[in-house]
Formats: structure tokens, sequence, C-alpha cells
């Protein structure tokens, strides 16, 4: 057993947890956080992406050990700052880049990511695609999720002061 300690969604949480435990198991059973889903545990799929340190990962590559100290956002604190939805997730909602929705957390968190690590406006749709490759869908196609995206990226730049002074 290891005695983890991290700042999830802006609250500090300390646990003792088996040493093999991966981060997405310790988000969903320690912490009821569920919109992190479990779809492979083999890092095929990417719906169970959240950021850790500011950067995407997929969580069920990392053992809960391994993230002692850092601080995580997952879906559920997405939307932290904005009045409503994040603009990442009212995209998805307008743009239909969702279906069954599984793939739709992990899908928005690499979105985030994307546009914070490219910057604001600097997103095509080759990019996207490419950025895409680790998160698997198996209902849309992809169209509009990378619709949603670019469009949410454009979104972002306009209403997100964080990105736009990071980007200078």
């Amino acid at each position: 057993m290891s005695e983890v300690t991290l700042v999830v969604n802006g609250r500090k949480v300390k646990r003792n947890v088996e040493d093999r435990t991966l981060l997405v198991h310790f988000l969903r059973d320690e912490l009821d956080l569920t919109g992190t889903h479990v779809g492979c545990d083999t890092t095929q799929c990417g719906a169970c992406v959240v950021h850790m340190d500011g950067k995407a990962v997929k969580s069920c590559t990392v053992l809960a050990a391994q993230a002692d100290g850092s601080e995580v956002v997952t879906i559920e604190a997405a939307n932290a700052g904005y009045d409503e939805l994040h603009p990442m997730q009212k995209a998805f909602k307008e743009y239909h880049g969702l279906q069954c929705g599984f793939c739709t957390p992990g899908m928005i968190m690499a979105g985030i990511d994307m546009v914070r690590r490219y910057g604001p406006g600097n997103l095509d749709e080759a990019t996207v695609r490419q950025n895409l490759e680790g998160n698997i869908c198996r209902c849309t196609g992809y169209h509009n999720i990378v619709k949603a995206i670019l469009a949410a990226s454009d979104e972002m730049a306009k209403s997100d002061t964080r990105l736009n002074e990071a980007a200078e």
C-alpha cells in the first residue's frame, strides 16, 4: 500500500491505495469521479483522458502512486471558471460530436489539451485528426468531433484570456 496525495479538481485528497491501482480506477472507485471512463485499460481508446499537471494523459497508463503530488483535472471540472459548460463541451453538443457518449469525456479533455498546446486559432482539420489518433470513437466517424474541436478552439480564443496570454 502507498499513501497518495493529489489535488483533484481543485480539492486535496489523500488515500492509501494498492501499488498496482491505476489512476483511472483511483478516480472512479476512490473518488467516485465516474466521468472518466474505462474503455480498454491498454491505452488504446482514450476514454480515460484526464489532465495531470496541465497535460493530457491516459489515466489507464498511470499508477495512482505515480501521480502522487500531482494536480489532476477530470471531465467533472472541465467547466471550472465558466458560467455553464466549457466551450469544448458546448461545441460537442452544438456540432453533434457525440452519439453514445462513451468516448466523449476523453475526446473533450483531449480537445481542450490540443487548444492549450497549439494555441487559440492555430488548429486545422489535419492537426486535430492527427492528435485524435489515440482516441477511439465507434459511433460518429470523427467528422463532427473534428468540427466541434475546431469550433471550440475559435470560441476559446475569444473567451479564454488565459489561453490568449499563454499564446503571446
